[in-house]
């Protein structure tokens, strides 16, 4: 089989004046922001296809954000959007809350602080990574089924949109490295694209990451999904 590339997209910002961690919940949009920045991905993208890149699969966490970064790529590839449940955000037991340090005090949360290695308050890191991997894996044999033998100068390509915790988790394993993090050393922004290039039989050759909406960061909301 040929080489091939899946590229791991994080969501754009989102609407979210009251600053909660959404995490999975439904109707959480992307702000006019992050709108721009879907846009300015799909632009990202239309100029790599341009030049020559042959992407042909695309797929979607199924949560709003996801799908709504996902959509301007669509059209500009003119690629289906499919989704997977397997790359949505991480559970999390502070969903729906504002997570600030006065609120982590409150003794009902203390269990749940117990093992930041598992982590102890949402899905382990460990099944975050592997169902990420299956999803990659699965996106890169379908781009080069898609191809057909059309694989361009680097090989078929893939898009999962999906979220910064799952993509960090994912990232971390492919490269070897603990799973336990520091999230505020997520190198993964609004939009970034993280970038697994695969060998002929699958197994992964490098890791690379940029941020094509970088111009668009500074001032952008930061709180978490997850």
């Amino acid at each position: 089989m040929p080489q091939a590339t899946v590229h791991l997209l994080r969501h754009g910002e989102v609407h979210n004046p009251d600053g909660v961690l959404y995490g999975r919940l439904p109707e959480f949009h992307l702000s006019e922001l992050g709108q721009e920045m879907a846009r300015r991905l799909a632009e990202h993208f239309r100029e790599r296809a341009a030049g020559g890149a042959r992407i042909t699969y695309l797929a979607a966490s199924p949560l709003d954000r996801a799908q709504e970064t996902a959509r301007p790529t669509s059209e500009a590839l003119h690629l289906q959007i499919h989704t997977d449940g397997r790359i949505i955000e991480a559970e999390n037991y502070f969903e729906g809350m504002k997570v600030t340090k006065a609120e982590l005090r409150r003794p009902r949360h203390w269990p749940r602080l117990v093992n930041p290695l598992r982590p102890s308050w949402g899905e382990p890191y460990k099944q975050q990574a592997a169902r990420v991997a299956a999803a990659v894996q699965d996106a890169r044999l379908k781009a080069i089924e898609l191809a057909a033998g059309d694989f361009g100068a680097s090989g078929p390509e893939a898009i999962l949109v999906s979220h910064q915790l799952p993509i960090w988790a994912a990232r971390l394993s492919a490269e070897g490295r603990p799973l336990w993090h520091d999230p505020r050393k997520r190198e993964c922004t609004l939009t970034s694209v993280t970038s697994l290039v695969f060998d002929d039989d699958g197994s992964l050759v490098r890791v690379e990451y940029s941020e094509p909406a970088a111009s668009l960061l500074p001032g952008a909301a930061s709180t978490p999904g997850a």
